[in-house]
């Protein structure tokens, strides 16, 4: 049974009834590629189900806006794709609902939910639907021999050239202790400490003046693209969307990846808190999330799509299973985000990276 089938009958028997009359939600997440993947695998299919509609909005991730939107008592989102720190972190200041697991639906051979979501990937106020991971990729075609670890990424006399990076503390300074020399399995033990993240800092610091920083995900691509930088950190999925889609020379290197979830989670006082919620439950289904994949390389947060887990959707020949940051061979350096490090120290260190970049 192919995937496309599977989808009609998850439409068909679809969890949700929807309600008497068709209605919309605002549903925010990070543009490009990545908002293109939920659309045809979730957006699409749930209006067919139910009659119901998703307006799409991008936002550049954090609480900044959803905190705004609550405090002042004028919510216009009903749901948000966050990163896990930022669902935690969002969960303890109460800016979002409490979701229900029970509602969420059983995997296809009846597996309950709260038993085939990946651990870890279920929380209060927020239900995952992908694995994800920063990475760091460079343009094969002006780089024959190109870097391979994350110490090459910070060697500008071995590799000349510009670096991209996103514009903020998050993933940056665990690749600067990676690069220099700390072992994956102790990265925040060391960022835990003052002497730590002034090590990480000084190694950032040592290519500062060739970085050319980015804040939206489909900026890195582009910076590659337009040959801006020699190399550039960036999602995984957006580099294999450029690959994959527009056929561009790019080369992901795995070593030290920043291995991340994102979650959705619906803001105090949404004012289609109940249709996001149903909207919630169909979307993280086995078969929307083996779909979603289907599209871009991040894996499902549920155990029972892995197997539905096919090919990039115009190209038979591709497969997806091996260009997911969980494949066995680009897992072996792998650092696992610390929602919890971020949760307590992200407003610090974004103002200390923020001042330390106009020293």
């Amino acid at each position: 049974m192919n995937i496309k089938t599977l989808l009609m009958g998850a439409a068909a028997g679809a969890l949700i009834a929807g309600s008497a009359s068709a209605g919309s939600i605002v549903a925010v997440s990070w543009g490009g590629a990545y908002t293109k993947s939920q659309v045809e695998a979730y957006h699409k299919p749930w209006a067919a189900a139910t009659g119901n509609t998703v307006i799409s909005e991008d936002y550049s991730g954090g609480l900044a806006e959803v905190k705004s939107q609550v405090e002042a008592g004028n919510v216009t989102w009903d749901l948000v794709d966050v990163e896990l720190s930022d669902a935690v972190r969002g969960c303890d200041e109460g800016l979002f609902e409490t979701i229900d697991h029970s509602m969420l639906p059983d995997a296809p051979d009846g597996t309950s939910a709260t038993d085939d979501f990946l651990p870890g990937t279920l929380h209060e106020c927020a239900v995952a639907n992908i694995v994800w991971s920063t990475i760091y990729a460079y343009d094969s075609s002006k780089m024959a021999n190109g870097p391979t670890t994350i110490g090459d990424f910070f060697d500008t006399a071995k590799f000349p050239g510009k670096r991209g990076m996103r514009k903020g503390p998050k993933a940056n300074l665990e690749m600067a202790l990676a690069a220099d020399g700390v072992a994956a399995a102790d990265i925040y033990d060391v960022l835990g400490t003052a002497e730590g993240v002034d090590r990480a800092f000084a190694k950032l610091a040592s290519i500062r003046d060739d970085v050319v920083w980015w804040e939206a995900g489909a900026q890195p691509p582009q910076l590659l693209a337009d040959g801006e930088v020699a190399m550039t950190t960036a999602y995984n999925g957006r580099i294999f969307n450029a690959v994959a889609a527009e056929d561009k020379p790019f080369t992901i290197v795995w070593d030290s990846q920043i291995y991340d979830l994102d979650l959705w989670v619906i803001p105090k006082g949404a004012p289609n808190k109940d249709l996001a919620m149903e909207f919630v439950a169909f979307s993280t289904a086995t078969e929307q999330l083996a779909a979603q994949a289907s599209y871009i390389s991040y894996g499902p947060a549920r155990k029972s799509s892995s197997s539905l887990v096919g090919a990039y959707h115009t190209k038979p020949d591709l497969m997806m299973g091996p260009e997911m940051p969980t494949a066995p061979e680009n897992f072996t350096t792998a650092i696992q985000n610390d929602f919890e490090f971020w949760a307590d120290n992200q407003d610090e260190l974004n103002e200390r990276f923020n001042a330390w970049l106009i020293k």
